[in-house]
């Protein structure tokens, strides 16, 4: 892994030069992201505005960086086909408020519990799929194809080939180039912004041909509004086909020539503040919720395990509870002024911490210079002529530094249950999203050491007048529940039994109603069974026990019991 643990001090010129960098890096992904979401780009460069600034001006964690996400964006898509944009902003909204609850309740210290092969997982998975997002801007020829499977009109191209590949491929190693081997011959400039630059020129003052980021912005508008122009027409006619004819007309539906109309009424404009249009009722909060609790636990799980590799990389340490509540109120603004919001971005984060960025000057500068690409015609123009190869670099690199290179080469060195754990939630993250890759994971490894732990209770046991005692050793909760039946023979004991339970610790409500049972045994068979150094909780609950506990107010241990009946 490419080391970016590096010691510097803070200045402004560092931290401007980053927050360009970022901004830079920004737009593409930010048009992407939207176009995964099936809203126009505006629609993502804003939330990459108001996300990044908020979140850096009063979250908790100087140096990141927020903005549009594909985890997000990812579950938007078919929301947005269903319900609209309104609706769309109205769950953004309410993602919000519930990101912002978790940070008044302090949920972020939770964070704590993920396994370290969780983050591994999540640190690989989120890299590969940043990169795997990079090859789909190596196709052309976009067009609006219908799926036969989904009844909905997909979009799809051809890889580049000839001329356009090798020379996109040849700038991408430029990029790559002049990124790492750059800051070995001077600092002065962050290798990336330097890159950028070079290749950009090198374009503009050479016949090579490259897409540059003003084409792809273009284009993609263009493919989107076709997308949903004609997706619109084919359900308008849809209820008057037979089931027979649905594939046929869609293939022919999407088969048309387009021509963009010259004016479009999308509703409202990114960037203006203006009420959701829904229907303020308990069925649309039906329909929101779902997709807001989805965008919340997706946003604060990718911006807590951001938060905490930043922290490793920095060797400082961040808030958690702050950012779930800076996450939450960029997402609340975000939904009013029609943007998607989003949450923290571990490429862009990179790439900061890579290029100098350490305080929160860097992340609210990166959104100002966003904001100034957006709405100054000149500086968009500018921004327009970067060919999308070097940003492509860009991403491959931290793609590079992002992928933890030495979990590889732990598959002998750590138990195979990890090792699995890592490889689950890399996988998962690729394949569906990171909240569900990152629960995956932290049940696996829950279960994983409930198992073993539920392997280390025993007992020494030893008999003197006629006493049996059995000292018990380990931990007894849910999943020890059968070992601990085990040890013991009621049958075969005699009258008296002595259960010490001084070195066993009692956890859950399980445990209590497992010593409970093994009391009526005895009781049923007229032995006395005294239970020894048992918690004071413990002895409250088994209300049923009589005079079978020994009490010592001296030497019983007091700790609580994980059981409803305390909670109340």
């Amino acid at each position: 892994m490419i080391d970016l643990i590096v010691k510097r001090q803070h200045s402004l010129k560092d931290e401007l030069l980053s927050g360009l960098t970022v901004a830079l890096a920004l737009v593409p992904e930010a048009v992407a992201f939207a176009f995964v979401a099936g809203v126009d780009p505006m629609v993502g460069l804003w939330a990459a505005f108001f996300v990044g600034f908020i979140t850096a001006a009063i979250g908790g964690r100087p140096g990141m960086i927020s903005g549009a996400t594909g985890a997000m964006a990812v579950v938007m898509t078919s929301f947005v086909i269903l319900y609209g944009l309104e609706y769309l902003f109205a769950a953004v909204v309410l993602c919000g408020i519930i990101q912002i609850l978790c940070g008044v309740f302090k949920l972020g210290k939770f964070v704590r519990l993920l396994p370290h092969p969780v983050m591994l997982g999540f640190v690989n998975g989120l890299a590969i799929v940043i990169g795997k997002a990079q090859f789909g801007q190596l196709k052309e020829n976009m067009a609006v194809f219908f799926d036969e499977h989904t009844g909905n009109f997909v979009v799809a191209g051809e890889w580049m080939s000839g001329p356009a590949l090798y020379t996109t491929i040849g700038l991408i190693a430029l990029t790559m180039a002049i990124i790492q081997y750059l800051p070995k011959l001077t600092k002065a400039i962050p290798g990336t912004l330097a890159a950028i630059v070079i290749v950009t020129t090198l374009v503009q003052i050479t016949p090579l041909q490259s897409i540059t980021v003003n084409d792809f912005v273009t284009s993609q508008k263009q493919i989107a509004l076709e997308k949903k122009i004609k997706t619109d027409e084919f359900e308008a006619l849809k209820p008057g086909m037979l089931y027979g004819e649905i594939a046929a007309k869609g293939h022919k539906k999407a088969a048309e020539a387009f021509t963009a109309p010259e004016t479009t009424l999308e509703g409202r404009k990114a960037g203006r503040f203006q009420m959701p249009d829904i229907d303020f009722s308990f069925h649309s909060l039906g329909i929101i919720f779902g997709l807001a609790l989805t965008l919340a636990a997706i946003g604060l799980i990718e911006s807590l395990m951001t938060l905490t590799l930043i922290d490793e990389l920095t060797e400082t340490r961040g808030h958690g509870n702050r950012e779930c509540i800076a996450q939450g109120l960029a997402n609340i603004v975000s939904g009013f002024f029609g943007s998607m919001g989003g949450c923290a971005m571990i490429g862009q984060s990179m790439i900061n911490i890579r290029s100098g960025g350490r305080t929160r000057l860097s992340g609210m500068a990166a959104a100002l210079f966003l904001l100034g690409f957006t709405i100054y015609p000149p500086l968009w123009a500018a921004i327009g002529k970067i060919p999308v190869a070097a940003l492509i670099g860009v991403m491959f690199i931290v793609v590079i530094a992002t992928f933890e290179w030495t979990s590889l080469r732990l598959w002998n060195k750590i138990p195979k249950s990890d090792f699995l754990t890592i490889i689950l939630v890399s996988s998962v993250t690729v394949i569906f999203d990171l909240a569900i890759a990152v629960i995956a994971g932290v049940i696996m490894s829950a279960l994983v050491f409930a198992w073993k732990k539920s392997q280390r209770i025993f007992a020494n046991t030893y008999e003197e007048n006629d006493i049996k005692t059995y000292e018990l050793n380990g931990p007894l909760f849910f999943g020890a529940v059968t070992s601990f039946k085990s040890i013991f023979t009621p049958n075969e004991d005699p009258d008296e039994v002595v259960i010490e339970f001084k070195n066993c610790q009692v956890y859950d409500h399980s445990a209590l109603e497992a010593i409970h049972g093994l009391s009526e045994k005895y009781r049923k068979l007229g032995k006395t069974a005294r239970l020894k150094h048992l918690s004071t909780e413990c002895q409250a609950l088994l209300k049923k026990a009589g005079d079978i506990i020994e009490v010592d107010l001296h030497e019983d241990p007091h700790y609580h019991i994980a059981s409803d009946e305390l909670a109340k």
